[in-house]
Parts: C-alpha cells; structure tokens; sequence
C-alpha cells in the first residue's frame, strides 16, 4: 500500500518540536568565544593538495593534562611565540638579555665635564609601553656629581646624586599604536657638580614592561 502524506497538523506539530530542540540547544551550548576544557587550533590550507600547517594552538591541558599551552607558528610551521609548559614563562621567542658588565669602575662610561654630557647611548625598537632602567653610579674620592638619563631626549626618572643606585620603571610612550616598532633612543648622561672630579655610570638592568 502505497504511503499516505503526513496529516498537515502532525508535521507542524513536529516542525514545532524540532524548532524548540534547535532553540534549546542554541541557548544551552557554550559561546564559540570561550572554550571550557577544550583546546583550539587553527590550521592553514591554501589549497585542498596543500599539507594543512598548524598557525595557532591554545589548549587548557598540557602535559599531564595540568597546564595551559599556548603555541602560535608562521605560515611555514616555524613555531614563533610559544609558553614553558614546566616551569611557565616564554619558550620562544628568546630575548636578549644585558651580557655581563665590567665592574672595574675605571672602565666604565665617564666625565669629567661639568655640563650634562652623554657617556652612554643605546637605540633599541619599541616593543612595550613601558622600560625599567637601573644604573650604578661612583663618583672619585672627594668629589661629587649627578646622573641622569634621558629617553628620547626627555628625561626619564630623577636624575641621582653620584654614588647611588638609578633604577627607574615608567612609561616612554603615549602612544604605542603609532610609536610601536620605532627606535627609542636611551641616554646616560651625567655631570660634575664639584671643582674636579670624575663621575662614572654603568647600566646593569634595562627591559620593557606591560602597562
């Protein structure tokens, strides 16, 4: 016997039915904005003959199923930006780091001048918002002086009596969307406040900070 349609009333008490189930499961599943438990990857495949290469993965559970992982590559899978999932921190990229500093007071940049003249300068690209500076400071028996440093050519932080510790943390630009990747030029500059006299400064601490 050949199958009769559906009564009219039935199929719409069954789109009904169907519509709700699509409702219910729309306001009950997470946002696509936020992952519980889960991991996230994102692939890249120019073409359907193309290996797919991993750009981006971010997983609550790494090894062990303890600890987040959060590993970013390039378009040719070179990994970039990656976290330390044992003792946490950054894997990659590896940044520079200050080498070790002559601590022989003698060799250190210095003046004699009792104008404010540069004994030290640097240029390097800015990343973050902020730098942290810390300098050592002597100054010969007898004699007295100041350092000071200058970011940009404006003043950053107090400038210190000879002698003592500069370590100073603020922000070196107003506006990091259109100063970021530009050279920051960093200046040590000190002076000679007594009769004569050599003032001498070391930087042993220099990196950026967040906001």
């Amino acid at each position: 016997m050949a199958l009769l349609p559906e009564n009219i009333v039935d199929r719409l008490l069954q789109m009904e039915r169907r519509l709700n189930a699509l409702s219910t499961a729309v306001n009950t599943r997470p946002p696509l904005t936020e992952i519980t438990n889960g991991s996230l990857a994102l692939k890249r495949q120019a073409r359907p003959e193309d290996p797919v290469t991993l750009v981006a993965q971010f997983s609550t559970t790494g090894p062990g199923g303890s600890k987040p992982v959060l590993r970013v590559n390039d378009a040719y899978g070179h990994e970039i930006v990656s976290d330390d999932v044992i003792t946490g921190g950054l894997a990659r990229p590896w940044l520079p780091m200050l080498p070790p500093q002559n601590m022989a007071t003698a060799s250190w940049p210095a003046t004699t001048s009792t104008a404010w003249t540069t004994v030290a300068q640097s240029q390097n690209p800015l990343w973050q918002p902020k730098l942290r500076l810390r300098l050592l400071t002597r100054v010969s028996s007898g004699a007295a002086g100041q350092v000071r440093v200058l970011v940009g050519g404006v003043p950053f932080g107090p400038a210190v009596a000879a002698g003592g510790v500069f370590d100073h943390t603020a922000a070196v630009t107003t506006d990091m969307q259109t100063d970021f990747g530009k050279d920051l030029t960093v200046e040590v500059q000190a002076l000679v406040t007594s009769a004569s006299g050599t003032v001498y400064a070391q930087t042993v601490l220099m990196h950026g900070r967040q906001t």
